[in-house]
């Protein structure tokens, strides 16, 4: 499918764009909505909706299963899905591809098949300073019950990963390196290849956390040679509940299943289960076939207008935005890495985030507030919370100018 927004370069294109989302049509407290709260979920296109409402009503049937017409059109559906998921990564091939309910469901995966069966005592787990909370607690989890150890590269006071404290702490111990793309708290963008190229080098395997990278840059897992890639449906303007695994294919065959049930097996008997191949080996029972399908329609949307269009338009967004708050008196922002995504993370003197957000709010304005499942990123930085504005491609610097003004307004009520 070929979007009729292809190619964004500027500010009235992205006008039109915005007609294709009915969610940002709407008044929020008597104000148009400012929609700044990206990172957490993104709105979705028409396109998608209309993708889920047809499934709905015309389509819906289980898949794998059915010789009849419903079930073969929902199963067609569904594997299309993950063939455009295919083409979306560049993956080699759809057996690579397996569909979970988010990135944080994808890295569970990962933990509770390849790590614990090569994961032994004394070995150990690399990741960074900048992890989400889902590429944290899960290797915490795995090494204790290990008996491996967790280590963790530092970050600078811009943001950014201490390169050479993250080569020094790669090993012949270190089995797994996982890392996020980019940072859903400061916005940086980490240098992955370059990152996995070294972990590569101490014979570890690595996963990426693209949930923020996929709405935003092109990725290809081809030419970062990554072992595996997870990324969410509902920040890439799919639906909620979907998400996506990348993995090569030698290492999913490799791995034991995690879930059991329906159609992840090839036989049962009381004595034995002979297991499906992947990626059908780590889909258990009847997938978010809707889920799947409206992620296909919203790679599409966005592959139709371009990553390479969004990324620049998102990027002067951002310089204008960074220049904008650096105007408001007694804010400062959290997060300057030198690569960076549409993340504008700060803190207002005198002012909780929480407190930030509600005013904002009451203008029409939504923005995010708090620790953003980043703990360990506000403790480094030395606050319990930061308030983030986090942009997508059908974001405005008129809209921009809308959170300055708001911000005006927080602080003409706490003077």
């Amino acid at each position: 499918m070929t979007s009729p927004r292809a190619g964004i370069v500027s500010a009235p294109d992205v006008w039109r764009v915005r007609e294709d989302f009915p969610a940002l049509q709407q008044t929020v407290h008597g104000h148009p909505l400012v929609y700044l709260d990206n990172a957490a979920t993104a709105q979705k296109p028409q396109v998608v909706l209309d993708a889920l409402m047809q499934f709905y009503t015309r389509d819906c049937a289980n898949v794998h299963r059915g010789v009849h017409l419903l079930s073969e059109r929902s199963t067609a559906a569904y594997e299309d899905a993950r063939e455009t998921v295919r083409r979306f990564l560049n993956a080699a091939g759809a057996d690579e591809i397996v569909f979970t309910r988010g990135a944080t469901e994808s890295i569970n995966l990962v933990a509770q098949t390849c790590g614990r069966a090569n994961l032994q005592a004394g070995d150990e787990v690399l990741i960074t300073g900048l992890e989400h909370h889902s590429n944290i607690v899960p290797w915490q989890m795995l090494a204790a019950e290990k008996g491996a150890f967790l280590r963790v590269a530092p970050i600078d006071d811009r943001g950014e990963i201490v390169l050479e404290e993250f080569e020094k702490l790669l090993g012949p111990r270190t089995k797994m390196v996982a890392l996020a793309h980019v940072s859903n708290a400061l916005g940086t963008i980490n240098p992955v290849r370059q990152m996995i190229e070294m972990a590569h080098g101490v014979g570890a395997a690595v996963l990426i956390d693209g949930a923020q990278a996929a709405p935003h840059l092109k990725v290809d897992v081809r030419d970062l040679d990554c072992d595996f890639y997870a990324f969410s449906g509902h920040k890439v303007f799919g639906p909620t509940g979907i998400g996506v695994l990348y993995g090569k294919a030698r290492l999913l065959d490799a791995m034991p299943p995690w879930q059991g049930g329906g159609d992840m097996i090839r036989s049962v008997t009381f004595e034995k289960t002979t297991y499906n191949d992947p990626p059908y080996k780590f889909e258990a029972g009847t997938p978010h076939i809707a889920g799947a399908i409206g992620l296909a329609a919203a790679l599409e949307y966005v592959t139709g207008i371009g990553l390479e269009q969004i990324a620049a338009w998102e990027h002067d967004l951002l310089l204008y935005g960074t220049q904008a708050l650096a105007q408001v008196p007694g804010l400062r922002l959290i997060g300057t890495a030198r690569e960076k995504a549409a993340v504008l993370s700060f803190v207002l003197e005198g002012v909780h985030a929480h407190d930030v957000s509600t005013i904002l709010d009451r203008q029409g304005i939504a923005i995010r507030a708090g620790h953003h499942c980043a703990q360990p990123v506000m403790e480094r930085f030395g606050v319990p919370a930061t308030s983030r504005a986090s942009l997508a491609f059908y974001n405005t610097r008129q809209e921009i100018d809308a959170l300055v003004q708001g911000l005006g307004k927080v602080k003409e009520i706490f003077e």
